[in-house]
């Protein structure tokens, strides 16, 4: 099998070459903007900027890949409401630029959506449940899913949501490597306790993404961990399993922060499709940590 990974350099892209790099059956062409900050294995790097609908043309009609699993997007939500016209060019136009590729080459086309489509009011979620979305950044992601269908194309949309997880090289962090990082060094944080997520392994998402190409499975799937928590959950759970200072952590809620973009309070994911077809578990959020505390430690 061929498999072209877009966002190479992000979290899920690493984890997804790392997932792969041992099998001689599957050959992987990592794309991403600008230079590899992968380490070096035996795939291939080009640079491919996902909104050029010429350069997606050339990379995917070059390589002819079976598939095509798309992580990359723009993810910082405020960002997102500030930089509207930008984020509309990496969630919604890139997508378009790799389906009409997709039409071409005959390749499938996985990609990669967020929880944030729903509006958190009756959350956990399931795969039909019904989206509204409550940020710029929900409306490109909905926007990127609504996409599919009008293509003939084979596809799968997988929804995930708080991935966290250790990477090569990587600017932007997640809550738990931030929490991690501030406790160590001393400082307090303010970690909110009236949102509802459920953090997911970065190594499960790419394992969620791989079973979907095993089983040739199409259509819309959630992946995520399987416990839900607060912000302020997680952070303390943290500190706990990193013997860190709990007391550093002040509980409050969402209103004191003043944020571009409005959060769904309580989404989380009902995995129960993922686990029937396409044999999905994912791990418990303090088994996460003992993964990350090694990869760390490595």
């Amino acid at each position: 099998m061929k498999l072209l990974i877009t966002g190479a350099n992000g979290l899920l892209g690493q984890k997804l070459i790392k997932f792969y790099e041992n099998d001689p059956s599957v050959e992987i062409i990592a794309t991403g903007k600008g230079v590899n900050r992968n380490r070096p294995g035996s795939y291939k790097y080009f640079p491919m900027d996902v909104t050029s609908q010429e350069e997606v043309n050339s990379m995917v009609g070059m390589s002819m890949p079976d598939v095509v699993i798309n992580t990359a997007a723009m993810t910082d939500v405020d960002k997102c409401e500030m930089e509207k016209e930008q984020c509309w060019d990496l969630n919604v136009k890139a997508v378009e630029h790799l389906i009409k590729a997709c039409e071409s080459s005959g390749s499938k086309l996985i990609h990669l959506s967020t929880d944030f489509i729903f509006d958190g009011e009756n959350g956990p979620y399931e795969e039909d449940d019904w989206p509204n979305p409550q940020s710029h950044y929900a409306e490109s992601k909905l926007a990127s899913e609504k996409l599919f269908e009008k293509t003939y194309i084979k596809w799968a949309i997988v929804r995930t949501m708080l991935v966290y997880g250790v990477a090569q090289d990587m600017n932007r962090s997640n809550i738990i490597l931030w929490a991690k990082k501030n406790l160590e060094e001393g400082q307090s944080i303010k970690v909110v306790n009236d949102q509802w997520r459920t953090p997911t392994l970065a190594e499960d998402l790419a394992k969620g993404c791989a079973l979907i190409i095993e089983k040739n499975a199409e259509g819309i799937f959630h992946i995520s961990g399987k416990d839900t928590l607060t912000p302020h959950e997680m952070a303390m759970q943290t500190a706990i399993f990193f013997k860190l200072n709990p007391t550093l952590i002040e509980e409050v809620d969402g209103s004191i922060f003043s944020q571009p973009a409005k959060r769904p309070q309580r989404t989380g994911f009902i995995l129960d499709k993922a686990r029937e077809e396409l044999g999905y578990e994912p791990v418990s959020f303090k088994e996460g940590l003992t993964l990350l505390r090694s990869q760390l430690d490595a």
